[in-house]
């Protein structure tokens, strides 16, 4: 089995599309009217209008109503990641270094989805075990 994607379901594509396209800095692949994906290594992330769930699976993903999952994203430095944003996302905790080592950045997407944008600590010869 290999993960593929992700897929926010959203009332508004193009506003979504134009924050994951900024945040990653890849352009987004449409692949129909409504549906588009940002292919990342390692996985894609798909971004669908609500329509198309309710055309064909209607009431499975209510749109804009994702509270518990969090979208991660790794990146060689945070701050850059904050900096390039200006003031189109809403920062949940600014950086931050948790407990575990991340330096990381919470932020809501316009859809109030939860994204972590993260960067692990650099590796050093005196600690193998990273």
């Amino acid at each position: 089995m290999k993960f593929a994607s992700v897929r926010l379901v959203t009332f508004d594509v193009e506003r979504l599309i134009t924050f994951y396209t900024q945040l990653s800095g890849v352009a987004a692949v449409r692949l129909a009217d409504g549906f588009a994906e940002i292919r990342l290594p390692g996985a894609t992330l798909a971004i669908s209008a609500e329509r198309l769930i309710q055309r064909f699976n209607a009431g499975a993903a209510p749109a804009a109503a994702n509270r518990s999952a969090i979208l991660e994203f790794e990146v060689d430095e945070v701050d850059r990641v904050l900096s390039s944003l200006g003031s189109t996302a809403v920062i949940v905790q600014e950086p931050t270094v948790m407990p575990w080592g991340n330096r990381s950045l919470l932020l809501r997407d316009p859809d109030g989805s939860l994204v972590n944008i993260f960067s692990r600590p650099r590796v050093t010869s005196a600690d193998p075990q990273r």
